[in-house]
């Protein structure tokens, strides 16, 4: 799909199809019924998204990887929200992260949903983008920048 800069430069971007299939597949792959270990559903995720990355990669879409990183930290925060299913373990895991004891007990014992929960700034506050991509997320904008490098030199 053509897309025209306002100083004449032409350039391209995936068609909004493509997002929509590609969000599709991430959000199949992070789903909260899903079976298997958190690794192997990272590591799914990272064929698929350094897959569409390299397809893509030549075209502009800035504003779209941003917000695709943001909504799939988010849905992983849920999964791995999913997981902990027991008040328990939640407090454990919310204290092993940093988080104060009345800030972890308090979202422990929260009753509302994973979604919901997820968006909460303690869940940020513990599972931060960093330690999402320490264990083992490849970071979408960075993906993107290589590959804008990479095609830049042609």
């Amino acid at each position: 799909m053509p897309y025209y800069e306002p100083h004449g430069k032409v350039g391209c971007r995936p068609a909004k199809s493509a997002q929509r299939r590609f969000k599709d597949k991430l959000q199949k792959l992070t789903s909260r019924k899903r079976p298997g270990t958190f690794l192997n559903i990272v590591k799914e995720i990272n064929q698929v998204t350094v897959g569409w990355i390299n397809y893509y990669g030549i075209s502009y879409m800035k504003t779209f990887i941003a917000e695709t990183q943001s909504w799939l930290n988010h849905r992983l925060r849920q999964l791995i929200w999913k997981r902990w299913k027991k008040v328990k373990t939640r407090y454990t895991m919310l204290k092993r992260y940093g988080i104060q004891h009345d800030d972890a007990l308090k979202l422990a014992a929260s009753r509302k949903g994973y979604w919901r929960t997820s968006k909460n700034h303690i869940i940020h506050t513990a599972i931060t983008k960093d330690r999402l991509i320490k264990w083992g997320l490849k970071d979408l904008s960075q993906l993107y920048a290589s590959a804008q490098t990479r095609y830049s030199s042609y």
